[in-house]
């Protein structure tokens, strides 16, 4: 592992080569803040890719990509003259330090449960409206809804049991039943939508990144239906040809190799 200096001597290294990009390569100089925002939203979603493959090599390279797209944004911000790296470090470094006055104040904390609290109400503190303003509009809506549900449990606004999030659940799966039978397609997705939105909120009392425990649920599908076309080819059988039953031999087999 590095150690301290050689961590700071490769982040001025860093520092130098963007300054360089930008004078001299015809693709950096042309980048703004706009133009980098969509590749820097699909380099976050490679690192979360990684984080979930628990590659950790690739975790590695995917920080790196982050890595350049703040130091990017920063060095454009220095030739707006609003900010430069030292600004972001020293505004982020004061936030911190404002919101963990139980470690450099004299605010005592019980658990993680205190600190998350804490952290709200100082947010409202610094001139915020609202718990919810730091929720992101173009989060993804799953996201945004475990968001949401986090952020007001910070300021107590939450039910107290697992089982009484639960019991909310069954309602709400309910109530979509029988929007179904006599409802309208409106009716029947907004009471779809309290469904997913309950689950969301259960998730978070039994300790599950609903979104991390999808995306998963997701790759699973993948591989073992990309085994099932593979069986099948194998079998010199097309799956358009297939019937249910007959691909369903596959499917049981690929749950066995993907669990």
């Amino acid at each position: 592992m590095n150690s301290r200096k050689q961590q700071l001597e490769a982040f001025n290294r860093l520092l130098d080569i963007m300054d360089e990009l930008r004078e001299k390569c015809p693709w950096d100089k042309k980048q703004t803040l706009e133009s980098l925002r969509h590749l820097t939203i699909e380099e976050t979603y490679e690192l979360a890719d990684a984080i979930l493959e628990n590659d950790l090599h690739e975790i590695k390279n995917e920080l790196g990509d982050v890595l350049l797209h703040l130091v990017f944004y920063a060095k454009i911000g220095s030739e707006k003259k609003a900010f430069d790296i030292g600004d972001v470090a020293n505004a982020i470094s004061e936030k911190l330090i404002a919101r963990h006055p139980h470690i450099y104040g004299d605010t005592v904390v019980e658990n993680e449960e205190d600190v998350k609290q804490n952290w709200e109400k100082l947010k409202l503190k610094e001139g915020k409206n609202s718990v919810l303003e730091g929720v992101p509009k173009s989060l993804p809506a799953l996201v945004k809804a475990s968001r949401i549900q986090d952020k007001v449990s910070g300021v107590g606004f939450d039910w107290e049991e697992p089982h009484q999030v639960w019991d909310k659940v069954q309602e709400e799966l309910s109530e979509l039943n029988e929007e179904i039978k006599k409802g309208t397609k409106d009716t029947i997705e907004s009471e779809f939508g309290d469904v997913l939105f309950s689950m969301i909120n259960y998730a978070r009392f039994i300790n599950v990144n609903p979104e991390n425990a999808l995306e998963k649920t997701n790759k699973k599908f993948i591989n073992r239906f990309q085994y099932l076309e593979k069986a099948a080819k194998k079998e010199g059988k097309e799956l358009t040809e297939m019937s249910l039953s007959e691909m369903d031999v596959y499917w049981e087999l690929s749950k066995k190799m993907f669990k």
